[in-house]
């Protein structure tokens, strides 16, 4: 059974959301304090966190850096706030998803099951596929390492550079990496993948402006150029 973590001060809103997620078979945590939902996280094995950004202690952008620091969980982020600006923020700070309030309970378990349906098909994956002594990408611990070290990267920025590197020298456009990452229902905009392309740049790329793994293909997309 799947673990998911709701931190929401909105009561209604939150046993809403239960609800519906409980029917799917879900086992649903709910807390409405951002230092709380910390604790819960660290405490319990959990596969994905629904986050609202208005919290009373701390603001949920703070409790998305805390948990983002231990764990690469799975995080849904609720906001009212719905511009371009504020959406690339969130990706930034680490969330995989950003839903804009109101939102439908129907969408966002929709959501949840096709983000469950994704992993569970990348189960049966090969164990490394890539590795040419400074880049390493092992796909069933999900770690990827830079000489040697180990470094955090969140689950979308995992799956995007898992599957540049599974395609490597295909270029893939931003719409095809969308339907292998966030599944075809996706409702969000393009340039979610330009965003998670610029953070995995910065933590595998030596020059950002020369990349030697994430190359850009105009007026396509993204391919990866590395040699084994």
């Amino acid at each position: 059974m799947k673990n998911i973590l709701i931190i929401e001060d909105d009561e209604r809103v939150s046993e809403v959301i239960k609800a519906y997620l409980t029917r799917e078979g879900y086992n649903v945590f709910l807390t409405s304090h951002g230092m709380r939902g910390i604790e819960i996280a660290e405490e319990n094995d959990i596969n994905l966190v629904i986050l609202d950004l208005m919290l009373p202690d701390i603001g949920g952008e703070e409790v998305c850096k805390e948990i983002r620091k231990s764990s690469d969980v799975y995080i849904f982020m609720l906001t009212a706030k719905g511009s371009l600006s504020d959406k690339i923020e969130g990706l930034n700070m680490g969330a995989d998803e950003y839903l804009v309030k109101p939102f439908s309970p129907r969408e966002l378990t929709a959501r949840v099951n096709a983000l469950f349906r994704r992993i569970g098909k990348d189960s049966g994956s090969m164990e490394s596929i890539y590795d040419d002594g400074n880049l390493e990408i092992n796909y069933s611990r999900r770690t990827v390492k830079v000489k040697g070290e180990e470094v955090p990267f969140t689950p979308n920025e995992f799956n995007i550079l898992y599957t540049l590197a599974s395609n490597r020298g295909i270029a893939l456009s931003r719409e095809q990496l969308i339907d292998k990452i966030f599944g075809f229902d996706f409702t969000g905009y393009d340039r979610t993948v330009d965003v998670h392309i610029k953070n995995i740049r910065k933590k595998i790329e030596e020059d950002t402006r020369n990349p030697k793994y994430i190359i850009t293909v105009t007026k396509v997309g993204y391919k990866f150029g590395g040699e084994n």
